[in-house]
């Protein structure tokens, strides 16, 4: 069973950032892959961003170029640096782990095993 603990949301105004953290425990986090994924109302989960035990790192195009995902495997937490804030980027955020995201598919919720409670992210314009 693997636990994980977002954190790092808040409200920004447009252009700001934000950086998201997820801390897990329960597992080998090292051989874990992760994605975050968000949440708006009436809008269904869309994958932001995936990365594999490797470092392999995936993107939605609507974040590319202003989200980063990372991993520290010492610290069993991964990031997602998020610069540029957009109001479309406001949602809840959720992190994931699974065993193995490929390329089709990183943003697909049925990948992943095991999910966070969220943190909130709020941009104003």
């Amino acid at each position: 069973q693997v636990q994980l603990v977002e954190s790092g949301g808040g409200s920004v105004q447009a252009g700001g950032s934000l950086r998201l953290s997820c801390a897990a425990s329960g597992y080998t986090f090292s051989r874990l892959s992760l994605g975050w994924f968000r949440e708006a109302p009436g809008k269904e989960r869309e994958g932001v961003a995936g990365i594999d035990s490797v470092g392999n790192t995936r993107y939605a195009d609507s974040v590319k170029g202003r989200f980063t995902i990372s991993r520290d495997n010492a610290k069993n937490t991964a990031y997602l640096q998020m610069n540029s804030l957009k109001p479309e980027d406001t949602a809840m955020y959720y992190c994931a782990t699974g065993d193995y995201i490929g390329d089709t598919s990183w943003d697909l919720g049925a990948t992943y095993d095991f999910w966070g409670r969220g943190t909130q992210v709020t941009v104003a314009s």
